[in-house]
């Protein structure tokens, strides 16, 4: 039994079916990938997990207990947690205040306004923050302006606003986007390191091939809305229906 398990899903919009006869098994503490060409389905299937979208028919459990009909931050006291392909940060604070705010939300159950007079005397959160940079090598930037910094590291700042709740299950949606091929391999060997001191479970979802046979533990091929293959990386590879689903340039 998985910590996430997903069955016949199915999602509309319209005359579209975003998600056909969805069926995923994720183990607890490996990295499960979710790849397919652009329009498959794989951001409708993320918002599924997460509360913004309701799926039609079919269930998504995780730990054992539906997540349907819970709102995005029960999802998250329960122990899911998500990393956006744009950074979703505050420009205007530091660093460590970008990690302290998600922190408290977690906390507090749901999110504060205004939690600045909450954050000085929360010495514990601070700490909580300041270890998580430590962990993602930003510890030295905690004093910066989130604006001054390049994608790279704002990507890697809400990684760390991701790791900070503590989380059971972290999304990670595009987590290399945009990234110059030094921050991809940083970013690569920053998630095996979490993986090894963590042990939190991952899914990822990404176009570059390298990225996911480097982390992927088992993939998931998700073509118009409909899983068409789930196997381990090296028998992905070479499989002629992955082949097919990426010819001529397929796409997201």
């Amino acid at each position: 039994m998985g910590i996430l398990e997903v069955q016949s899903v199915n999602k509309r919009f319209g005359g579209l079916q975003a998600l056909d006869n969805v069926n995923l098994d994720v183990e607890e503490g490996k990295v499960h990938a979710i790849i397919g060409p652009n329009g498959a389905g794989k951001s409708t299937l993320l918002n599924c997990f997460v509360g913004r979208l309701m799926p039609d028919t079919g269930t998504v459990m995780f730990n054992g207990k539906s997540l349907l009909g819970l709102k995005p931050h029960e999802i998250n006291q329960a122990g899911v947690s998500r990393v956006f392909q744009t950074p979703e940060i505050f420009t205007e604070l530091t660093v460590l205040e970008n990690v302290m705010i998600p922190a408290l939300a977690h906390r507090d159950g749901a999110f504060k306004l205004n939690p600045w007079a909450r954050m000085r005397s929360e010495g514990g959160i601070k700490d909580l923050a300041e270890h998580t940079l430590e962990d993602v090598g930003m510890a030295e930037k905690r004093h910066m302006t989130a604006s001054s910094m390049s994608r790279g590291d704002k990507r890697r700042l809400e990684l760390a606003m991701g790791l900070v709740q503590e989380p059971k299950l972290l999304l990670l949606d595009e987590p290399t986007a945009g990234m110059a091929r030094a921050d991809t391999e940083n970013t690569i060997n920053l998630l095996k390191h979490i993986g090894e001191t963590r042990g939190i479970t991952k899914i990822i979802i990404e176009h570059d091939m390298e990225v996911v046979f480097s982390l992927a533990d088992k993939i998931s091929v998700l073509v118009q809305g409909h899983v068409i293959v789930e196997d381990k990386p090296e028998n992905i590879k070479g499989n002629p229906k992955v082949q097919e689903a990426y010819l001529g340039g397929a796409h997201e």
